[in-house]
Parts: C-alpha cells; sequence; structure tokens
C-alpha cells in the first residue's frame, strides 16, 4: 500500500491533506480490501518518512468524513457504506453493445473550435519577456486583501446568505457596488433594475447577440477590432459590417447608416489603443438617433488611464437608451474571476437576465460575495492606484524603448491601458516573429487576426506590459528588434 502514496513538500498543500486526499483516493478506486485494516500511524508515518501525528490527524479527517471506521483494539478499515452506490465495471465476459464512431461533422449545427481566435500559450510565466496581452501581474495582485475577503465570504452567516439558490438574481452588495462605486467613475447612473451581473465581459456580449441580432441583422464591428465580438456575431449568424478605425477610434462613415447594432470600443480600441474624442462620441450618439441603430459599448481598459482626465463613457452621454454598456474586472482585478457586468435598459436587463438563467442561472454566489466585499473595502480603488504607477512606469519604458529600437513603429496610446498596438516594417510576417521570439523567450501576439478578410496584414502586432516587470521591458524590445532585423 505505501507505494500509493506520494508526498511533496514542495507542492502547495501540506503534508496531511496530501496523505489525506491519496488515501480517500485508493479507497474511491477500490485498492484497498474493506477487510485489510490501514496500517498503524505509527508504521505508516515511519514508511513515509514522516510525522506521526501528520498520519493521526489524516485518519481523523477521514473518520469524519465517513471514508474509515475504527474498530476497537483492531484499527482503521474502509467504510463499506463509501463504496456501496459505486458502480462496478462490467465483467470482461459480458455482452457488450458492438462500438461504433459516429461523425460528429454532421451532428453538430455550429464549430466554434473552427473560427480564428486568440491562442495564449498557459505556460506564459515561464517566459523571461511576457509581452503578453490581458494577464495580470501576481506581484501586483493584492493578495492578502482579496484572501481576507474570501475568507469572509465563506463565514457561516454569509454561507447561510448566499448558500440558497438564488433563482435569477444577484448578491445585492454586489449590485450596491457596481451601482454606486463603479459605474459613477465612468459618470454612469443606473437602477438595480438595469444593471446585470456576468461571467465576463464575453458572456454580456454573447447575451445580446443572441438577444438583438436576426439572420438578417446587419452587426458593425471595428477593424481591426475585438476577436470574440467577430466570432459570437458570426456564430448566430447574422451578417457583420467591418468598420475602420483611425487615431481617434471608429470612423463614422455612411457604412454604419444601414447596421443594426454596432459595437465599438471607445475608452481604448481594441487593439490600436486610441481614444475617441468627446465631439466624435456626440457625433455616433446623434447618427444612432438618426438612423436607429443600438451601440455596444465596451468600456474596455477605462480604468486605466494615466494620460490626464477620462472621458465620460459613451453610455453616459446617452440621453435615448441606445447605449448597453458592458464592463467587467478582467483588467482591474484578475481576469480569471471571469466577472462583469451588462447595464441597459430595464426591458432588456429582464430579458438578459431569464436567458442568463437558461445558461448559468447566475454567477456563483460565493464569488459575488468576496467581490463585493473587495469592492466595499476599498481595496478595488487602491488596487486602480497601484496599478496605475505600475502601468505608466511600464508604459515609459515601452514607449522609450520602442523609439530607441523600432522608431516609427508604434503610436503611442493616447489614454493609458497596457498595451501598444506596433505596426512593424512591411515584409514582416508577425507570425514568423512570434515563433522566433518564443525560442528566445519572447512572448508576443500577432495582430493579424484582428483584420476581416483573407488577406490582413501580416506586420502588425501587440505588445502588453502589464506583465513584465519593469527592468525587463527595455532588453526585452531591444532583443525583439534584433530578431525583426533578422526577419526583414
Amino acid at each position: 500500500m505505501f507505494q500509493l502514496f506520494h508526498l511533496s513538500a514542495d507542492k502547495s498543500t501540506n503534508l496531511q491533506q496530501q496523505l489525506r486526499e491519496q488515501i480517500a483516493q485508493v479507497i474511491l478506486n477500490g485498492n484497498i480490501p474493506p477487510d485489510s485494516p490501514l496500517p498503524s500511524s505509527r508504521k505508516l508515518a515511519k514508511q513515509l518518512n514522516i510525522a506521526r501525528n501528520t498520519v493521526v490527524l489524516a485518519y481523523e479527517h477521514l473518520l469524519d468524513d465517513g471514508y474509515l471506521i475504527a474498530r476497537e483494539r483492531s484499527g482503521y478499515y474502509v467504510n463499506p457504506d463509501i463504496l456501496a452506490h459505486k458502480v462496478e465495471a462490467p465483467r470482461a465476459d459480458q455482452d457488450e453493445v458492438a462500438a461504433t464512431t459516429l461523425d460528429w461533422s454532421q451532428r453538430l449545427v455550429m464549430q466554434p473550435s473552427q473560427q480564428r481566435n486568440m491562442r495564449k500559450p498557459r505556460d506564459w510565466q515561464s517566459y523571461r519577456y511576457p509581452f503578453i496581452y490581458g494577464q495580470f501581474d501576481p506581484a501586483l495582485f493584492p493578495t492578502a486583501n482579496w484572501r481576507g475577503c474570501c475568507r469572509d465570504a465563506v463565514s457561516i452567516p454569509a454561507i447561510r446568505d448566499w448558500a440558497s439558490d438564488r433563482f435569477d438574481n444577484d448578491d445585492p452588495l454586489l449590485m450596491e457596488q457596481i451601482r454606486t462605486r463603479l459605474l459613477p467613475r465612468r459618470g454612469v447612473w443606473a437602477s438595480p433594475e438595469q444593471i446585470l451581473v456576468t461571467v465576463g465581459a464575453q458572456h454580456a456580449l454573447y447575451m445580446l447577440a443572441r438577444l438583438l441580432l436576426r439572420p438578417d441583422s446587419l452587426m458593425g464591428i471595428e477593424e481591426p477590432g475585438y476577436v470574440d465580438i467577430r466570432n459570437i456575431a458570426m456564430l448566430n449568424p447574422s451578417r457583420v459590417q467591418p468598420l475602420a478605425v483611425d487615431n481617434q477610434g471608429l470612423i463614422l462613415s455612411d457604412k454604419l447608416n444601414d447596421c443594426d447594432l454596432i459595437y465599438t470600443t471607445p475608452s481604448h480600441q481594441c487593439p490600436s489603443t486610441v481614444t475617441m474624442p468627446l465631439e466624435r462620441r456626440y457625433e455616433l450618439l446623434r447618427r444612432a438617433n438618426e438612423h436607429d441603430f443600438l451601440i455596444i459599448e465596451d468600456d474596455y481598459e477605462s480604468e486605466t488611464n494615466f494620460k490626464g482626465n477620462p472621458i465620460p463613457a459613451l453610455k453616459s452621454l446617452d440621453k435615448n437608451d441606445r447605449v448597453l454598456y458592458v464592463g467587467s474586472l478582467s483588467k482591474t482585478l484578475a481576469p480569471g474571476l471571469r466577472v462583469g457586468y451588462l447595464v441597459g435598459p430595464e426591458a432588456l436587463i429582464r430579458e438578459a437576465r431569464a436567458l442568463r438563467r437558461l445558461m448559468v442561472r447566475h454567477p456563483a454566489a460565493n464569488n459575488q460575495r468576496s467581490v463585493a466585499l473587495f469592492l466595499e473595502r476599498g481595496y478595488h480603488d487602491a488596487l486602480i492606484l497601484s496599478l496605475m504607477r505600475a502601468y505608466e512606469e511600464r508604459h515609459q519604458q515601452m514607449g522609450d524603448a520602442l523609439r530607441e529600437y523600432l522608431p516609427e513603429s508604434s503610436r503611442e496610446p493616447s489614454f493609458g491601458g497596457s498595451c501598444y498596438w506596433v505596426k512593424g516594417p512591411d515584409g514582416l510576417d508577425a507570425r514568423r516573429l512570434q515563433e522566433e521570439a518564443a525560442n528566445h523567450g519572447i512572448l508576443i501576439e500577432p495582430g493579424d487576426i484582428h483584420f476581416f478578410g483573407e488577406h490582413p496584414p501580416l506586420n502588425y502586432f501587440r505588445l502588453g506590459y502589464s506583465s513584465i516587470p519593469a527592468e525587463r521591458i527595455r532588453p526585452g524590445i531591444k532583443l525583439l528588434a534584433e530578431l525583426i532585423e533578422r526577419l526583414c
């Protein structure tokens, strides 16, 4: 039995928890005969070279959890009740239904995996120069404050409050914090009936597409633009109209007039980083009224502003309920939490809430409470200030390095944010650059995926600085410039 257990002091869990989990696993696997006693605590501790008390505590926990029973003067045994309802594997001699291979391509009505999409390596933190976009820096994450909120969210009173089925309702404390703390920062005021908590911004975008797009609808999307909204629109399916951008964001051409729905990122255009000025925002709203289209405002990276006073959100200027506002905490708190919110007219939010109930019922209530406490205690505001200081330094470092090693290749973000959008030499293929850079510990993102059509420009790429220490930016850009010169 001893060879079944492999304990390591290098793991994040302690030895007692490792032993407890491994004993439970071998019990469920049927590796311990029910009529055979487990080794004594002294014997097992000696064999595994761990403290006897570690084994004693592991056995006691398994006894409390129902995995073991204790027999006086005999020791611990597997509790037969724990295996009572386990399905037995079929015997080899039993008749089996002949195995067949289904052609799933003929059964599936859609194949989202075939769409062009962003791919980020899971081991991005192992790169020395991770110019990856959209990830957080563990060194900046407020671990102690977040752990405190999570701990308080699982106190006995808190559990009694959120553990019951909320059906389609959201945590009232989180709703209040979104309404009174997050939205007013962007000049947006809304009632609780006009707000819906979502599992990230993509969840909000998917629901809006399902609720507002018909097969003959025309959706206008910025080009270059956000990949996920393009793929979401095409899944519905609906027609998609690429809309060009310039150094002031979405260009207000006559192409907008025939659209039913327009998606835009005015605060920090994805991926070019430019900001739509106030005058153009007012003109976009005027056109929406005149030509009867709706606008999805993805207030993308609005919080990461260190380049002057922020421009009010498009939603805050809208007097006719034409702007549907999407926000999230992915770029400030952490992308893995998947916490976002949708703001719109009460009639729309009512239907979005009903649709969400069919999809996920509601986002996990314990996570909602943890985030609500984080917001209520002012930790999020403090985090934004910390991020701004770090991002401003990294922004300056990257700007200086690009001007020195890749002059005229990039335009400085007008709003702030956490990345640079770079246009390399005309002969550069950023996809090849990505492969070569990875071999030298540099992680970049080619930009061709942000364009429509079969022949997108290949010399664009994005350099994020949210996850890379400031002191590594300059040497990383220098090495990247050398690789570009070699490839061109």
